[in-house]
């Protein structure tokens, strides 16, 4: 169009006054005519990544290889390739472990017909809330009681116990040993300001164990009835005791299963990522909490 000639003038019209008339940037015009001189394959929009698909994946596996932990979905695949210095997108992660059958099994239930319960569980530092749980563990010897004990702000574990029967006074080492941990000493009154959630089982409702909460100046702190999501933070770290420790190793005796699990927990408070925490492990969340209450 622009270079037809006008019948009166007999000079050509040009491509400005065309496109003025018309309304259209030249640089549309510029543009289709470089696009269609010198045709370019298509590619995807958008930042060059450092990687192949087929590279990440490769560096994937190498991941869950490395990791200490089994059944971890691709959140944390993606958190500790940032740790190692891989730069990747979370969606790019999911496709690459959908596609090579690398991703962590779920399991399909049908939700609540209403909230469990409102508000939250969660407090604002650390030994504010523990919860406290039990569960079960199987040794050649026989079945066996396993107790726990978790932090309800950092999810880390204060103290965890296995014992052949699991009585009352089972039940209170924990709790015995996250108090000489994270408190000065063990004596009357020394956790103070320290609520303990549990649940109405018959250990932890007993004389015994409530007298013990109330030297130590614990509060005693019961979920609602039929509602573990009150002590959703124990229920969350039994799940991942059993998929990491209880349901792929064997133990030949109770006392093999009790030192199992104190090298468990070591193992978790030291590397287990927490998504709440921006992919932190327990430990890192109670040191800068502790690191910004001294500064």
């Amino acid at each position: 169009m622009g270079r037809a000639a006008s019948p009166s003038t007999g000079r050509s019209y040009g491509l400005a006054r065309v496109c003025r008339v018309l309304e259209t940037p030249r640089s549309t015009v510029y543009a289709a005519r470089t696009r269609r001189l010198a045709p370019t394959v298509a590619r995807k929009r958008g930042p060059k990544t450092a990687f192949t698909d087929a590279e990440l994946t490769d560096r994937i596996r190498g991941v869950l290889a490395r990791s200490p932990f089994v059944g971890e979905g691709y959140r944390k695949v993606w958190a500790r390739l940032r740790l190692a210095g891989v730069r990747a997108g979370k969606p790019r992660v999911l496709r690459l472990m959908r596609e090579a059958k690398l991703l962590a099994p779920t399991r399909i239930g049908r939700p609540h017909g209403r909230a469990a319960h409102d508000g939250t569980i969660i407090p604002e530092r650390p030994d504010a809330m523990w919860g406290i749980d039990a569960t079960a563990g199987w040794t050649e010897e026989g079945p066996a009681t396993v107790f726990v004990a978790v932090d309800h702000f950092t999810a880390e574990c204060v103290g965890i116990h296995a014992a052949r029967r699991g009585t009352r006074f089972e039940a209170l080492e924990p709790l015995r040993q996250g108090v000489r941990r994270h408190f000065d000493g063990y004596r009357e009154g020394v956790a103070a300001g320290l609520a303990l959630r549990h649940d109405h089982g018959s250990q932890f409702m007993s004389d015994h164990f409530q007298t013990e909460l109330r030297f130590l100046g614990v509060a005693s702190s019961p979920a609602f009835v039929r509602e573990p999501e009150g002590n959703g933070c124990a229920e969350r770290f039994i799940r991942t005791l059993k998929e990491q420790l209880l349901w792929i190793e064997r133990f030949d005796s109770v006392e093999a299963l009790r030192r199992g699990l104190l090298a468990f927990m070591d193992r978790y408070n030291a590397e287990w990522l927490v998504e709440r925490h921006g992919h932190q492990t327990p430990a890192a969340v109670r040191a800068a909490f502790a690191a910004d209450a001294a500064a």
